[in-house]
């Protein structure tokens, strides 16, 4: 699956899942501009890609800022005058009880999770629909498929990315423009290397294939979604969880 010529942006690209994407999508042959609120790791992770040859850009974005993202889009389509791939992969939460949640929490995952994954999309779309063309993959999360245990408010932004990309699937395919929704199971990021050992051996202990994600394995499924291998494919949502989810 080749990118080459294309441009995409990668939202949390510092770390984790968003860092493997970026490598994925780099590697593919597209330029890659990734964004993160952690200016420091976001850019080492782009030097790294351009030390091996790939043609990378960080900048720096708070999605739970609308300015921010909207400065970030003004940026990003200065820089190649154009956006061919909006992977949103970024994302935040913590297993708690919901009756220990405050409302604080609850605001910064629905910030983030849900509506810094909407305003980014919309700085890019009006570009896409002008051209007729563009690929947007969302990163949501099994735990929005079919709930899960201490992250209630989680699970609802994620459930919130699924339907919204359905929803704004069914608007943009009349302007050739793919929207599809990656859903990670438990994944090894530095998200779930704060998870108490003990859960982490449980997830992989309720997954058939007896482990835990790789980055790289969610990548491979933002990379397909992206590439136009999957130009015939929209309003999709894949599991990527070895087996954890099974229900339609």
């Amino acid at each position: 699956m080749k990118l080459n010529g294309k441009v995409a942006v990668i939202s949390g690209a510092a770390s984790g899942i968003g860092r493997a994407a970026a490598e994925t999508l780099a590697r593919a042959g597209a330029h890659a501009i990734l964004a993160d609120v952690n200016a420091a790791d976001g850019e080492a992770a782009a030097a790294a890609l351009r030390a091996a040859g790939l043609g990378a850009d960080f900048r720096r974005v708070d999605l739970t800022d609308p300015a921010s993202i909207a400065a970030f889009g003004r940026e990003a389509l200065a820089l190649h005058g154009r956006v061919d791939i909006v992977a949103n992969v970024a994302g935040w939460g913590r297993t708690e009880p919901f009756v220990k949640n405050t409302p604080d929490f609850w605001r910064k995952m629905i910030d983030l999770n849900l509506l810094g994954t909407i305003h980014l999309t919309r700085v890019f779309l009006d570009p896409m629909i002008e051209r007729r063309a563009g690929k947007i993959v969302t990163v949501a999360s099994d735990a929005g498929r079919v709930g899960s245990l201490g992250e209630s408010v989680y699970s609802g932004t994620k459930g919130g990315v699924i339907a919204f990309t359905k929803g704004l699937a069914r608007e943009m395919a009349r302007f050739d423009i793919n929207v599809n929704c990656v859903c990670p199971g438990p994944t090894d990021t530095p998200l779930m290397a704060a998870v108490p050992d003990k859960l982490k051996e449980a997830f992989a202990n309720a997954t058939p294939m007896r482990r835990l994600a790789k980055p790289s394995e969610i990548a491979d499924a933002i990379l397909f979604f992206a590439s136009d291998r999957a130009s015939f494919v929209t309003g999709q949502v894949l599991s990527v969880s070895g087996g954890l989810t099974m229900a339609g």
